[in-house]
């Protein structure tokens, strides 16, 4: 069975659409995502941006969650040492208790220095300030008092999840996979990168680490689906473009990611692939290509995309290939 993935970013620049739009738009999406089948919503959360990606991804989360019943939603990447770990344990608590355990998250580090910046946090301690975010965040789910800077905390309700909620590492790198083994958590690369799996299953056989597993992105291809994939290009192009020229204005060279693309123009994007516009039949061909967990990640508000395109996309490819895919 295909997985279908419904993102949202909840971008909103000046040359999209009205983030009151986008956001009434994004909660009708979640819900009609879960009516027809898709198996996965993927929220996102950065900040100090110049275009109002998402800021608050645990509370857009709680409203899907309020929108939905069965649908899976992550929050990917969580950039956790930019929270507070006591209110983060207690608001992933409380968001999978309301969500009936629907919700896993991907912690991640975060790679913009203006985040830091504007946390008023020191840049050079990111990694250790992540460890300790986690330690506190696991601990505080046992539901146990314990000691934190000097003072005794006890965090309630505990989560409905046990041992606690679905909390995976995300990040590309050898540190990255040590970290998801000193906290015995899964791991969740932003790319697929064979090493890494290879060197997560090592470490977890050295040092006892039972249950874990490795999230591989495959692919990761952004897909819109459309009758006229031509015409839709020239809709849709400018806003595939602005996010793609965003995310590639944040990367340094030592990051690895699979949202990274060199595309200057539509055309160069159209020929990358990164993001794709098929046809149903064509979602039915990569299907058959890809095998049994091929996945359609749908973005239907990329870059602040008017809703009506989106919608378009997504009624089209619940009408005419989700059926299909849906079949075991």
């Amino acid at each position: 069975m295909a997985l279908s993935l419904l993102r949202l970013d909840m971008r909103a620049p000046e040359t999209g659409a009205p983030p009151r739009d986008l956001y009434a738009a994004a909660l009708d999406m979640a819900e009609f995502a879960d009516e027809v089948g898709f198996t996965d919503i993927v929220l996102s959360e950065h900040h100090q941006t110049e275009d109002g990606f998402l800021p608050a991804p645990l509370v857009m989360a709680a409203g899907v969650a309020a929108r939905t019943s069965r649908i899976r939603i992550n929050v990917g990447a969580l950039l956790v040492p930019l929270h507070d770990p006591i209110r983060l344990a207690e608001q992933l608590a409380v968001l999978d208790l309301v969500s009936g355990g629907r919700v896993s998250v991907t912690a991640g580090l975060g790679y913009r220095r203006e985040e830091y910046d504007a946390a008023g946090l020191d840049w050079s301690r990111r990694g250790a300030i992540f460890d300790e975010c986690l330690e506190v965040i696991l601990n505080a789910w046992t539901g146990e008092a314990f000691e934190y800077q000097g003072r005794s905390v006890r965090v309630l309700p505990r989560p409905g999840t046990q041992p606690h909620p679905i909390m995976m590492i995300g990040g590309s790198t050898q540190a990255a996979v040590r970290r998801a083994i000193r906290f015995g958590l899964p791991l969740a690369p932003a790319v697929d990168d064979p090493e890494l799996v290879a060197t997560y299953k090592q470490l977890a056989a050295e040092n006892g680490v039972e249950g874990g597993f490795v999230v591989r992105p495959g692919k990761s291809v952004m897909v819109n689906v459309s009758d006229d994939p031509a015409a839709s290009w020239r809709e849709y192009g400018p806003y595939f473009l602005h996010d793609a020229r965003t995310y590639a204005s944040w990367q340094t060279p030592d990051i690895r990611s699979h949202v990274m693309s060199h595309a200057t123009t539509v055309e160069e994007l159209q020929e990358e692939g990164r993001y794709r516009i098929l046809t149903p039949a064509e979602c039915l061909e990569y299907a058959a290509e890809e095998g049994r967990w091929a996945a359609f990640i749908h973005f239907p508000l990329v870059g602040g995309a008017p809703p009506e395109l989106g919608w378009r996309s997504l009624r089209l490819y619940a009408e005419e290939a989700l059926p299909h895919l849906s079949q075991p």
